[in-house]
C-alpha cells in the first residue's frame, strides 16, 4: 500500500502513532458513515464497480474522512497514491510532482494526486492541473471544507465531480468509539451521560473524536466519569466556523429564514450559534437591520428602529451586556408582521428607472425660476395640492406617455394593512378627479 505522504516510511520509523491514524479504515468497506457516497448505487460505489474512476472534489468539514477515502481509493484502483497540501505546495513544487507522475506513467503505473485544502490555490495554480488531467498523467482528487462553487475554476469543475461528505452523526460517532475501544482493549471509564457529553464534543468531527477518546483513555480513575467530571477535565471543541467561508454564510442564512419564518426559538438559536463561534456581534446587528428593511419593511416600521437602537445599545455595553439587546431584536423580528411590499417595490422602480432614464419629468411639475423656462411651459397647469379637496389634487406626476405603473402593493398585516387603506383611498379619488 502506498505511504499516506508518498515518503516511503514504515509505522515502526515514524515513533508513536496517534489513535486516529492507527484507526484509519484499511478498506473503503471499514470507512464509517458516507453511505451516500460509498454504496453501491453511490457514486463512488457506481464508479468502482464500472472501472471508471474520474478525478473528484471532496466537499466536507475536517474529520469526516476525506484524506482517507482518497488513500483507499488509490489502494483499490492500483494507483500511486500522493499527497500534497495547497498550504506547503508551490509552483516548483507542483512542477516535480506532475514530472514524477509523468515518469511513473511511462513506466505504466498511474499516480492519483491528493490535493488537500485545494481551495486555497490561486487561479493560476488550479488551471495548472488541466492538462495533466487531461492527458492522464493523473487522476485528481481534492479535498476542500468550502464550496467548490465559489473557491474552483469552472475549468476544474467541469473535469471533476464533486461528492459531498456530511458531518458524522451520533450513531457513526458511536461506531468509532466502539472501534476504538476494541483497539484499546478496554472501555472509555465515562458513564452513559458523560459518554454521550463526549460524542457531542466530537461534533461530528470523527478525528476530533479519537483524539479526545485518547485523552480520556490516559486518565487514571477509579470509577466511571460523570458529565460535570468530564467537562471539568476536557474542553469542548471549538465549533467548525470560519467567518469568510462557508459555515459562516450558512448560519447568516439559517438566522435570516428563521426570522422571514416567524421562528423566534430558532432565529435565537441560529443567533447564539454565531455569537458562540465567535462572530462580530456588528455584523449581527448590521444583518438584523437589513432583515427589518428587506423582510419586514412597513408592515410594522418600529422594526428598524428596535434593531437600530439594539445595535447602539451593544456600542454602549459592549460584550456580552450588549449582545442581550441584539438578542431582543431577533426575538422582536422574528415576531413581526411580514411584508417585502416596499422591497419588490423598490426593485420594480429601479427597473422601470433604468428602462426610462432619459425621459423628462412633465413641464407641469417643473418650477420655473426663469422667463425663459416660463416660456417654455414649465409649472403650466400645476395644481397646488393644499388648495384641492382632501389636499389631493389627483395630476400624473409621471413622465408624459409612459403609462402610470404600480409599484408597491401593500399587504394585509400589520401597520401595512393601515397604509393600504390609504393607497386605495387615493387610487379611488384619482380616479374620480381624472
Amino acid at each position: 500500500m502506498a505511504d499516506l505522504f508518498d515518503s516511503g516510511e514504515t509505522p515502526a520509523q515514524t515513533g508513536h502513532r496517534p489513535l486516529a491514524d492507527r484507526l484509519r479504515p484499511q478498506s473503503l468497506a471499514e470507512v464509517i458513515g458516507q453511505a451516500q457516497v460509498l454504496g453501491p448505487e453511490a457514486p463512488l460505489g457506481v464508479m468502482l464497480a464500472n472501472g471508471t474512476l474520474g478525478s473528484l472534489i471532496l466537499w466536507g468539514p475536517p474529520g469526516v474522512g476525506k484524506t482517507t477515502i482518497a488513500r483507499l481509493l488509490a489502494q483499490q484502483t492500483d494507483l500511486h497514491f500522493v499527497q500534497i497540501s495547497a498550504i506547503f505546495t508551490g509552483v516548483p513544487e507542483l512542477r516535480k510532482v506532475f514530472e514524477a507522475a509523468k515518469l511513473r506513467r511511462s513506466q505504466g503505473k498511474g499516480t492519483l494526486l491528493f490535493v488537500d485544502e485545494i481551495h486555497r490555490f490561486n487561479k493560476a495554480q488550479q488551471d495548472g492541473f488541466l492538462p495533466h488531467m487531461e492527458d492522464g498523467t493523473i487522476l485528481l482528487v481534492g479535498a476542500t471544507t468550502e464550496n467548490p462553487s465559489f473557491e474552483l475554476n469552472a475549468a476544474l469543475l467541469s473535469r471533476a465531480q464533486v461528492l459531498v461528505l456530511e458531518r458524522l452523526g451520533i450513531a457513526d460517532l458511536e461506531r468509532l468509539t466502539e472501534r476504538a475501544e476494541a483497539a484499546l482493549e478496554r472501555t472509555l471509564p465515562l458513564d452513559p451521560e458523560a459518554r454521550a457529553a463526549l460524542l457531542g464534543m466530537a461534533d461530528g468531527d470523527g478525528r476530533a473524536l479519537l483524539n479526545l477518546i485518547e485523552q480520556v483513555m490516559g486518565w487514571k480513575t477509579d470509577a466511571p466519569l460523570t458529565t460535570e467530571a468530564l467537562t471539568k477535565r476536557l474542553m469542548r471543541r471549538a465549533a467548525q466556523y470560519d467567518k469568510s467561508g462557508d459555515g459562516h454564510y450558512n448560519l447568516i442564512s439559517a438566522l435570516h429564514k428563521s426570522v422571514r419564518g416567524s421562528d423566534p426559538d430558532a432565529a435565537l438559536y441560529w443567533f447564539a450559534r454565531m455569537l458562540e463561534a465567535g462572530e462580530d456581534p456588528r455584523f449581527l446587528a448590521r444583518r438584523l437591520t437589513r432583515m427589518a428593511v428587506e423582510d419586514i419593511g412597513l408592515a410594522d416600521p418600529q422594526a428598524q428602529a428596535v434593531c437600530l437602537d439594539g445595535w447602539q445599545t451593544y456600542e454602549r455595553l459592549g460584550s456580552p451586556e450588549g449582545e442581550l439587546a441584539l438578542a431582543q431584536a431577533v426575538i422582536y423580528l422574528a415576531l413581526a408582521p411580514k411584508s417585502n411590499a416596499a422591497y419588490v417595490a423598490y426593485k420594480a422602480a429601479r427597473d422601470a428607472a433604468r428602462r426610462t432614464g432619459s425621459t423628462p419629468p412633465p413641464k407641469h411639475i417643473l418650477n420655473a425660476p426663469t422667463k425663459l423656462m416660463e416660456q417654455q411651459g414649465y409649472g403650466a397647469g400645476y395644481a397646488y395640492d393644499h388648495d384641492a379637496p382632501d389636499a389631493f389634487s389627483g395630476q400624473d406626476y409621471f413622465p408624459e406617455g409612459m403609462a402610470r405603473p404600480a409599484f408597491y402593493a401593500p399587504v394585509e398585516r400589520g401597520f401595512e394593512r393601515e397604509l393600504k387603506k390609504r393607497a386605495d383611498y387615493f387610487a379611488r379619488l384619482r380616479k374620480d378627479r381624472g
